[in-house]
C-alpha cells in the first residue's frame, strides 16, 4: 500500500469557525446576534483564520525533526568549502619583508589567510624559453646566425637557432599566456629575476629563500595525459618527478674550448619547499639563495657574437626587461622529460585559502555524561581541530584525536567528533570512546573555519594586507574551489541516495552521483567507464575505473566543454576516499571527435529566412550537446553513441517555419586533419567519446559541403649547440 503522510488536525477555517458559533449558546446565552456583521463574530473569523495557521504549522515536519533524522543516518550537512589560489606580494625596501603563514588578507570584506611563510623580497619574476626558430631567415638574421657558429666554434648546419619567448606573464589576457618548455630547443625553463629599478642590488638577498609561484597550464589535453598523473590513494601523494633549479653567475667554466664564448657556471639551489609536486600542480617552490652573491648577476661573454648562446640564459632583447635584469635562474629534470606547460610565474608568491584561524579556545567542563557536546565560538570548522582536556589522573593536558564517528573507538580512546557546520565537539558515551570525566577541562588550541562561494572572487580582488604595512598584495588568477555549506532542503533529498550507496563509490551509479556533488568543482556532467584504462582503451581492464567529467560551462570551448586541471584534482580526491581499496581510479576529460555539419532547408512562405535558420543551426548544436539539459536523452549526448544524419533530420525537422529539407551532409574529421563524409550518413565513436561541432552551416536551399578549422603542427626543433635569432627589423 501506499505510504500516506498523517494530517494530525484536518481541520478547515470554515469548520473552526462553525465550531465556535456554536458553543456561544453554551458559554454565552445572551449572545442572540450571530451575523458576520456583528463585532464578536468578527473575531471569532479573525481566531479561526490564526488557528488554521497553527494547524497548518502543527501537520509540517519541523526542520528539527529533519535534522534528528539526518543524525540517526548518520548523514551530516556538508560544509562550506575554501577558495584558494595564490597572491603575490611586492615590496620595495632593499632588506625585505616577511609575511607570516595565517597572514589575514582582505578583498573587499571577504577574508583569506596565507598559507606558507614568504619572504618578500624587491623583485619580479619573468618566465622565458629558448623557442625553437625552424624555417628560413632573412639575410641579416642569417648572417648573425653564421657569426655566433663562428664564436662557438661550429658550422652554421650543426647549431639550432632559437629566439627568446616570455610568458605566463598576463594569463588573465584573452587566449591566455601560456610558456610551454617542450617547444624549447634545450627543455629548460628560464626564470629572469627583475629590480624594481635599474642597478639594484641582490647583496640583502644572500642566503635569504625566494619563494617562486607557478601555476601549470590548467587545460588538460587528452585523457592519455591525464592518466599519467592518476589519482593517489587518500593521504598519500605521488612520488613527485626530479626538479634542478641553478643560478646563472658572471663566471664563465674553466678550460673552455673557446675562451671568448666560454659558458657561464650555473650553481645549483637547494630546494627548501616544494608545494608544486615538480611543477605537476599549483603551488609554490621555496628556493635557497647562496650565501655569497658577489658573483650572482648578467653574464657577458667577452665575444659579443657569442651573447646568448650555447650553455647561456635566453638572449634579451627588450631594452626596458635588460635594463632591470639581476639574475638568472633555469628549471629542468635532471633524469630528462619535458616541464609542463606554464600557465603563470612570480616571484614572492603565497597559497592562500578563504579562511582564518581561531585563537585558543576553553569550550568548557566536563560532566561525566555520555555524549557530551560543547560549542566553538566559529561554526564552520575546515579540516581537524587540535584539542586537549585536562585529565585529573593524568595532571596535565592530554591530546584528544578527531574521527569521523565512533563505531570503531574503544572504551578508553580519547575520540572526539566535530561537526563542522555547527561548530560543535562531542565526545564518545563511554562504550564507544572515553567520556569527559566531572571536572575535567576542555580546551581546543586551533582550527580553521570560513568557506564559501563568495571566496571564488575576480583577479585582483585580493588588494588589502592589513597585518603587514609596507607589503602590497595581489592576485593575479581567481581563486576557486569555493561553496557554500549544504542547505538542509538539499540534505534531506540526498537522504535515498545516502542509505542506498552508504557514502561509498561501488556501482556505476555510485561513482558518477558521487562526481556530480563535488563540493565546489562545478561539474555539470559525469559518466562512468567500467574497465577502462585511459592508456589501453580497447582493453577491459580489471578493478579499473574511469570517470569522464565535463564542466557547467566553458567559455572557451562552448561547443565542447574541457575539465581543467584544477576540476579534475577536485574530483579525484572526493571519489578516491570513496573508492573501494581494490579499485584504480581515473578522472579524465571528454574525448571528443570532431564532425561538421551542413543543412540546406526549404522555409514556409511567411517566415523570416533568417530566424528560421538559426532555429536550426541551434537546435542542431542543442542535440549534439554534451551537457544536459540537451541531447538525445536530456542528459548530454551518451558516450560511443554514433551520430546518425537521419537523425539530425529529424530534429532539425522539428523547427516551425521549415517546409522541408533540401539536405543534410555530416562529415568527420581524420586522424591526418582531413574532412570527409562517413560511409553510410554515420560516424561510428569509440565507447569513451562524444562528438564536437566544429563547425555548422545552415542554407537556403542546396546544403554545402561541410568543413571544419584545421590546426598546424608544430616544426620538430633541430639538435646542436643553441644560437639566439635577433628580432626581425622593422623597416618603414
Amino acid at each position: 500500500m501506499p505510504l500516506r503522510t498523517p494530517v494530525l488536525d484536518d481541520r478547515s477555517y470554515a469548520q473552526l469557525r462553525d465550531e465556535l458559533i456554536a458553543r456561544i449558546p453554551v458559554y454565552a446565552p445572551e449572545w442572540t446576534d450571530h451575523h458576520p456583521s456583528d463585532p464578536g463574530i468578527t473575531l471569532i473569523e479573525l481566531f479561526a483564520f490564526l488557528g488554521e495557521n497553527l494547524l497548518y504549522r502543527f501537520n509540517q515536519i519541523p526542520d528539527a525533526t529533519k535534522l534528528a533524522f539526518l543524525d540517526l543516518l548518520h548523514v551530516p550537512l556538508r560544509p562550506a568549502v575554501p577558495s584558494t589560489g595564490h597572491v603575490q606580494f611586492e615590496v620595495k625596501a632593499p632588506g625585505g619583508d616577511i609575511v607570516a603563514a595565517s597572514t589575514r588578507l582582505l578583498a573587499g570584506a571577504v577574508p583569506f589567510q596565507t598559507l606558507d611563510e614568504t619572504t618578500v623580497w624587491p623583485v619580479t619574476a619573468r618566465a622565458a624559453i629558448r623557442a625553437s626558430v625552424a624555417g628560413e631567415l632573412d639575410v641579416d638574421t642569417e648572417e648573425y646566425v653564421i657569426r655566433a657558429a663562428d664564436a662557438l666554434g661550429a658550422d652554421r648546419d650543426s647549431v639550432a637557432s632559437y629566439r627568446t619567448s616570455f610568458g605566463a606573464h598576463e594569463p588573465m589576457r584573452p587566449g591566455g599566456d601560456v610558456l610551454d618548455p617542450a617547444a624549447a630547443i634545450d627543455g629548460n625553463l628560464y626564470v629572469a629575476l627583475l629590480g624594481v629599478e635599474p642597478g639594484a642590488d641582490l647583496t640583502a638577498m644572500a642566503g635569504g629563500a625566494l619563494s617562486i609561484g607557478v601555476t601549470p597550464a590548467s587545460e588538460v589535453p587528452s585523457m592519455e595525459v591525464r592518466a599519467l598523473t592518476p589519482c593517489p590513494d587518500a593521504g598519500d601523494a605521488p612520488p613527485s618527478p626530479p626538479m634542478q633549479w641553478q643560478i646563472c653567475t658572471t663566471q664563465p667554466v674553466a678550460d673552455a674550448p673557446e675562451p671568448d664564448a666560454a659558458d657561464p657556471v650555473w650553481r645549483s639551489l637547494d630546494i627548501i619547499g616544494d608545494t608544486t609536486a615538480g611543477l605537476t600542480r599549483p603551488g609554490v617552490v621555496r628556493l635557497r639563495l647562496p650565501a655569497d652573491l658577489s658573483d650572482i648577476g648578467v653574464y657577458e661573454p667577452p665575444s659579443i657574437d657569442a651573447l646568448g648562446a650555447g650553455d647561456q640564459p635566453p638572449l634579451v632583447e627588450d631594452p626596458a626587461i635588460r635594463s632591470l635584469l639581476v639574475a638568472w635562474l633555469r628549471a629542468y629534470r635532471p633524469t630528462g622529460g619535458d616541464l609542463p606547460a606554464i600557465e603563470c610565474l612570480a616571484a614572492n608568491v603565497s597559497r592562500v585559502e578563504q579562511a582564518l584561524t581561531a585563537r585558543a579556545e576553553f569550550i568548557g567542563t566536563g560532566t561525566g555524561d555520555p555524549g557530551q557536546t560543547r560549542a566553538l565560538v566559529h561554526p564552520g570548522v575546515l579540516g581537524d581541530i587540535e584539542l586537549d582536556v585536562e585529565e585529573l589522573g593524568a595532571g596535565r593536558w592530554i591530546p584528544w584525536t578527531q574521527v569521523d564517528d565512533f563505531r570503531s573507538s574503544g572504551v578508553d580512546d580519547r575520540h572526539v567528533v566535530v561537526d563542522r557546520e555547527a561548530g560543535t565537539v562531542t565526545c564518545g558515551d563511554g562504550r564507544r570512546g572515553r567520556v569527559w570525566q566531572i571536572g575535567e577541562r576542555v580546551r581546543v588550541r586551533q582550527y580553521r573555519y570560513g568557506g564559501g562561494a563568495a571566496g571564488d572572487v575576480g583577479p585582483e580582488a585580493i588588494t588589502a594586507a592589513p597585518d603587514t604595512p609596507g607589503v602590497k598584495v595581489t592576485n593575479v588568477l581567481p581563486p576557486r574551489g569555493g561553496a557554500d555549506a549544504e542547505p538542509l532542503a538539499d540534505a534531506v533529498a540526498r537522504i535515498p541516495d545516502e542509505v542506498r550507496r552508504h557514502d561509498r563509490a561501488v556501482t556505476v551509479s555510485d561513482f558518477r552521483e558521487l562526481a556530480e556533488s563535488t563540493p565546489g568543482a562545478g561539474v555539470g556532467r559525469a559518466e562512468t567507464l567500467r574497465l577502462f584504462h585511459p592508456l589501453t582503451p580497447s582493453v577491459d581492464a580489471a578493478g579499473v575505473v574511469s570517470m569522464v567529467v565535463w564542466p557547467r560551462r566553458d567559455r572557451e570551448h562552448p561547443n565542447a566543454p574541457r575539465p581543467d586541471r584544477t576540476m579534475l584534482d577536485a574530483v579525484c580526491r572526493h571519489l578516491d576516499e570513496r573508492r573501494l581499496i581494490t579499485t584504480e581510479l581515473h578522472v579524465i576529460p571528454p574525448t571528443y571527435r570532431r564532425i561538421a555539419v551542413s543543412v540546406g532547408i526549404s522555409v514556409k512562405p511567411g517566415h523570416g529566412i533568417e530566424g528560421v535558420r538559426r532555429w536550426v543551426e541551434q537546435v542542431v548544436r542543442q542535440y549534439l550537446s554534451p551537457l544536459p539539459p540537451y541531447g538525445p536523452e536530456g542528459r548530454g549526448w551518451p558516450l560511443g553513441r554514433r551520430v546518425f544524419a537521419p537523425e539530425l533530420e529529424a530534429a532539425a525537422l522539428q523547427v516551425d517555419g521549415v517546409e522541408f529539407l533540401e539536405g543534410l551532409r555530416l562529415s568527420v574529421e581524420s586522424s591526418d586533419g582531413t574532412w570527409t563524409e562517413p560511409v553510410g550518413r554515420s560516424v561510428v565513436l569509440q565507447r569513451w567519446e562524444v562528438p564536437e561541432l566544429a563547425a555548422i552551416t545552415v542554407v537556403d536551399g542546396e546544403a554545402l559541403e561541410p568543413d571544419g578549422t584545421l590546426g598546424g603542427l608544430d616544426p620538430a626543433a633541430p639538435s646542436g649547440p643553441a644560437v639566439p635569432v635577433r628580432a626581425p627589423r622593422e623597416v618603414c
